[in-house]
């Protein structure tokens, strides 16, 4: 599979300038950035909750 070079990376911008427009590129990446914090905490909050919670143990005299 070949690696993306900077001429690639160049039509790409001037592809999402053009369908975007200058002005919208901003408000796009401030978005993003929102939506991947959002996304890091939730999943650290899901972690964390899973921490916290001991794992059930079984008593010697239960047998299922």
């Amino acid at each position: 599979m070949r690696d993306i070079g900077t001429p690639e990376l160049l039509i790409l911008l001037v592809a999402i300038v053009l369908l975007f427009g200058a002005k919208k590129l901003p408000e796009l990446a401030r978005g993003s950035g929102r939506a991947l914090r959002i996304f890091k905490a939730e999943t650290a909050g899901l972690l964390d909750k899973d921490d916290d919670q001991p794992a059930p143990t079984r008593h010697p005299d239960d047998r299922a």
